[in-house]
C-alpha cells in the first residue's frame, strides 16, 4: 500500500485532471460516433495517430503533435471518402491500412523509438505532466466547441440522412467536420489509454449509455459521466494495486457495457412476459 494519500502526489493530480478532460470529451464525441454507426472510425483513427507519432519523431517533432495532426487529417479524409453508411467501412479501412503501413516503415527507420512506441500504443496516464494536461484541456475545449456548433445539423443528418439531404443539409460537410473532431478526441484518448485501447473511453461508455436509455438528452449526459467514472476509478485502482491504469479503465468499460446489456435485456423481456 502507498505511504501517502494518492492526491498528495503531483503526478496523480495531473493524471486525474488529464483523464477527466479526456473522459468527458471522449464520452460526448463517442455518443455521436455510436449513434452514427462509425465506431470503426474511432478505432482506426487511433492506429492512424500512431503513424503520425512515429513520423513526427523522424523529423524531430514531438510524438503527441504528430498524433494530433495526422488523426485530424485522417478523420477529414475519411469524411471526404465516404459520407454514406455503405461507403464508410471501405473508406476507413483504406485509410487505416495505408497509415499502418507507413507507421511500420517509420518505426523501422527509427528503432530507438520502440520503447516509447509501446507506451503510445497502450498509454500511461500516470506519466502525464502539467503541460500535457493543459494541452489536452485546450484540445478538449476546441473539440467541444466545434461539436456544439454542428450538433443540431449533425443529429439531423445522423438520424434522418435522406430527409436532411432533401432539406439542404450537406451530409459530406458534416461528416468531414465531425470526423475531424473525432480525430482530436482520439488523440486525447490515446494519450491516456493508448491508441490500441481508444474504444475504452470513446466507444464503451457511449454504447453503454445507449443501452441504458433511448432518451437523447439523458444519453448525452450519461456517456461522459460513465467515461469519467471509469477513468477516475481505473486510476484509483491502478494506484492501489500497481496494475496498469489502462487495464483497469478498459476492464471497467467492458463490465459496465455487459451490465447494461443484461439490464436492457431484462427490460425488453418484461413486457413480453406480461403479454
Amino acid at each position: 500500500m502507498p505511504d501517502h494519500p494518492m492526491l498528495e502526489y503531483g503526478f496523480m493530480r495531473h493524471a486525474f485532471a488529464a483523464a477527466g478532460i479526456v473522459a468527458v470529451l471522449g464520452g460526448l464525441v463517442g455518443y455521436f460516433l455510436v449513434l452514427r454507426g462509425q465506431t470503426f472510425a474511432g478505432h482506426a483513427l487511433g492506429h492512424v495517430g500512431f503513424t503520425g507519432a512515429t513520423g513526427a519523431v523522424l523529423i524531430g517533432a514531438s510524438p503527441f503533435s504528430g498524433l494530433v495532426v495526422l488523426s485530424v487529417l485522417a478523420g477529414v479524409g475519411m469524411g471526404f471518402l465516404g459520407e454514406r453508411i455503405a461507403e464508410r467501412d471501405v473508406a476507413i479501412g483504406i485509410v487505416l491500412a495505408l497509415a499502418l503501413g507507413f507507421g511500420l516503415l517509420f518505426l523501422n527507420f527509427y528503432t530507438a523509438f520502440a520503447s516509447e512506441a509501446v507506451a503510445l500504443l497502450f498509454g500511461n496516464v500516470l506519466a502525464v505532466d502539467a503541460r500535457t494536461a493543459f494541452v489536452l484541456l485546450a484540445l478538449g475545449l476546441a473539440s467541444l466547441a466545434g461539436l456544439a456548433m454542428i450538433s443540431r445539423p449533425l443529429l439531423f443528418a445522423s438520424l434522418q440522412p435522406e430527409v436532411a439531404e432533401a432539406k439542404g443539409v450537406s451530409l459530406r460537410l458534416y461528416s468531414v467536420l465531425f470526423l475531424g473532431i473525432v480525430g482530436l478526441a482520439t488523440a486525447g484518448c490515446a494519450e491516456i489509454v493508448g491508441v490500441l485501447l481508444v474504444f475504452a473511453l470513446m466507444v464503451g461508455p457511449a454504447a453503454t449509455a445507449q443501452r441504458l436509455t433511448h432518451h437523447l438528452g439523458w444519453g448525452i449526459l450519461l456517456a461522459p459521466g460513465l467515461a469519467l467514472a471509469e477513468a477516475w476509478l481505473g486510476i484509483t485502482m491502478a494506484f492501489y494495486t500497481n496494475w496498469p491504469s489502462s487495464f483497469w479503465i478498459t476492464s471497467l468499460s467492458a463490465v459496465a457495457y455487459l451490465v447494461a446489456v443484461v439490464l436492457s435485456g431484462r427490460r425488453s423481456a418484461a413486457p413480453a412476459r406480461s403479454r
